[in-house]
């Protein structure tokens, strides 16, 4: 979403920290370079103003001219700076009250921004995160099958919903939902109410009425992400009218400026607890405006790279292969379980986006036309190898090669590029399993499993980050592009040329 944005931003300070000393006009020229990117990113126009003013007031002080690297302090000044916005004085990041059972939630916001999948997705989280046993309600009377689409997506995800009676209003459904959640035990009951296309007052009064009978914990503002300054507006009017705790901004996977992301806290005052990635259940994330703003600037979001990885690698399946790799032992198995690895993480964009200094080279990837499906076609060609096949990559000759290329479906040219990327990271394993004080992948495993876990990781300054990345890159034989530390190294050839072309 904040693709636009991130691209002026980092130009804008490419010039700033190539230059040793920087003079006020050159920060004057920057700042003013930043607020037409923060415009143009469909902020408005007095947070734009505000946050300008903020950075120049600290940009122009003692602190800039007596650091070593200025270019650098203003690039933290920003990002500082972003975090304010986002963040605003706000203490705890995606914490729910859902404390005295039965704890009531309210689901409001207008028509289409996506109030039912969201209910589902942190119902989801709510059970699987912290244990709680969660009753769904849909107080939706008007759309239709609004009600079975709830109760759907609480048979997919295993959590209850309360049944359908016909002919009832939204605050019988509330009272009925109440009844239901204390004498059925449960922890939580959430509430998706009805939504209209613009704010009315029969909309209001609705909600309210369902407010006084429940007296929800939370009451969470649902927004499409994609209308931009509208949305808002629209979490203005409901806190004016009803009183919101938090919002969840949807559609954050998609092609909007993200104006409305980083206006919303300045502007109404409430946090942005949750924001939707896509329409899969649990594509739903905290919302941590430090990583937010680190994204943005381009420094990546190691933090949340590695917490992806904590939950989809395994520790001893990691330390396994590291062992195998720095014997030099990287077989078609290997390269496989690498694969469908990038795949459980969200793709190559997902996991480049939060490297720091990786951004630009995601767009590199994107460009010479490698995608994910790229990642599902060499996994179909791994699996069309015989087990032999597999474990030594030596035996393929040309007419074993025909067959796989067929079984898989493909040409085999393609199979000749998968084995090319096979030795290069059979290569590429071998020697980062060697170099530097405990070899660089069994240091990599270790700060993802460490006691500390990634907490440590939190502490670290972003732009030192982006610096070890580049330093790691540097290392790497040419023709090399690396993701390490992701089960044992997760790699690509740089020149990815023709490497996903489609015909």
């Amino acid at each position: 979403m904040f693709e636009n944005l991130s691209e002026r931003l980092s130009g804008v300070f490419d010039k700033l920290t190539k230059q040793g000393a920087l003079s006020e006009d050159d920060v004057k020229t920057a700042l003013r370079e930043v607020r037409v990117a923060l415009l143009e990113a469909d902020v408005s126009l007095p947070v734009a103003r505000d946050f300008v003013k903020a950075v120049g007031d600290k940009a122009t002080g003692q602190a800039v001219t007596k650091s070593v690297t200025p270019g650098q302090q203003v690039v933290k000044i920003v990002h500082d700076e972003l975090v304010h916005v986002l963040a605003g004085d706000e203490g705890e990041i995606g914490t729910l009250k859902v404390d005295n059972a039965p704890a009531p939630i309210l689901m409001v916001g207008l028509q289409g921004g996506g109030k039912t999948t969201t209910t589902a997705k942190l119902a989801k989280r709510l059970k699987e995160k912290q244990g709680k046993r969660v009753l769904m309600a849909s107080l939706d009377i008007y759309r239709p099958a609004a009600m079975d689409q709830l109760k759907v997506l609480g048979e997919q995800i295993g959590v209850d919903t309360l049944p359908i009676v016909p002919g009832q209003t939204a605050a019988d459904i509330a009272r009925r939902a109440k009844q239901q959640a204390t004498m059925g035990g449960y922890d939580v009951y959430m509430l998706d109410t009805a939504g209209r296309l613009s704010i009315d007052d029969a909309l209001m009064a609705e909600v309210e009425e369902v407010k006084k009978i429940t007296t929800p914990r939370e009451t969470l503002l649902v927004v499409d992400g994609l209308t931009g300054q509208d949305a808002v507006h629209t979490a203005e009017n409901f806190d004016g009218r009803i009183g919101i705790s938090g919002v969840v901004l949807t559609r954050m996977d998609g092609d909007g400026r993200g104006g409305a992301a980083l206006s919303m806290r300045a502007v109404t005052g409430k946090p942005i607890k949750f924001v939707g990635l896509g329409e899969k259940m649990d594509a739903l994330e905290e919302f941590h405006p430090e990583r937010v703003a680190g994204r943005i600037l381009g420094m990546g979001d190691i933090v949340a790279l590695v917490e992806k990885a904590q939950e989809t690698i395994e520790a001893e399946q990691a330390q396994r292969m590291i062992k195998r790799f720095q014997k030099g032992q990287f077989n078609m198995n290997d390269l496989k379980m690498q694969l469908e690895q990038m795949q459980k993480m969200g793709g190559m964009e997902s996991i480049m986006g939060m490297m720091p200094g990786m951004g630009k080279m995601a767009k590199q990837v994107q460009d010479a036309g490698f995608d994910d499906s790229i990642i599902k076609r060499q996994i179909a060609l791994v699996n069309s190898m015989t087990k032999k096949e597999r474990a030594n990559p030596a035996l393929l000759q040309a007419s074993r090669k025909k067959r796989i290329a067929a079984g898989a479906g493909m040409d085999v040219s393609e199979l000749n590029k998968l084995l090319k990327m096979h030795r290069q990271m059979a290569d590429m394993m071998k020697k980062m399993g060697k170099m530097g004080k405990g070899g660089m992948l069994k240091q990599a495993v270790k700060g993802m499993f460490g006691k500390g876990g990634p907490q440590g990781l939190e502490d670290m300054d972003p732009a030192k980050m982006a610096e070890a990345t580049k330093a790691l890159q540097g290392a790497m034989p040419k023709g090399m592009g690396g993701l390490p530390g992701l089960g044992g190294g997760m790699s690509l050839p740089s020149n990815l040329s023709g490497l996903g072309k489609k015909k």
